[in-house]
């Protein structure tokens, strides 16, 4: 058991373990401050735009019956497809997507690009014995003809 518990330990405490998890939790804050923007800032706008349209506000009865708001309809137990919700929802996806992006592009720039440089032969084959030798012999060790 305790050899389970060190291992885990291990396991837990590698810097990969640890970014991971200051990843999710920098990515659950960072989802509320989207979903704020889209809720609080961006739908509003839409609404004025479009309309005056509420998108929390658009649903539709499967049962054919009419309610007068999303709450009544929940109430009431009715089967609802909540289409403002799903819009609300993308758009939180296509702004989440585009940040995303933006970041990876970004970092992109910021890294530092190394040149991959052409490998260059240290060896080369005996024509005569078809032995690898160094690509600065004369003579081939393995043979003794003269190379070239």
């Amino acid at each position: 058991m305790k050899k389970f518990l060190n291992e885990f330990k291990e396991f837990a405490m590698r810097g990969n373990m640890i970014d991971l998890a200051v990843g999710i939790i920098i990515g659950g804050a960072f989802t509320t401050i989207v979903n704020s923007l889209v809720n609080d800032v961006i739908n509003p706008i839409l609404g004025l735009v479009i309309g005056k349209i509420d998108f929390s506000s658009l649903f539709i009865t499967l049962d054919g019956k009419s309610y007068a708001s999303l709450k009544a309809a929940e109430e009431a137990g009715a089967a609802v497809l909540k289409y403002g919700s799903f819009i609300s929802n993308l758009i939180n996806f296509l702004i989440m997507a585009f940040v995303v992006f933006m970041l990876v592009k970004i970092i992109a720039k910021l890294t530092p690009k190394t040149e991959e440089k052409p490998e260059v032969p240290t060896t080369k084959v005996c024509p005569y014995c078809k032995s690898e030798i160094s690509i600065d012999a004369v003579r081939c060790p393995n043979c003794t003809s003269e190379l070239e």
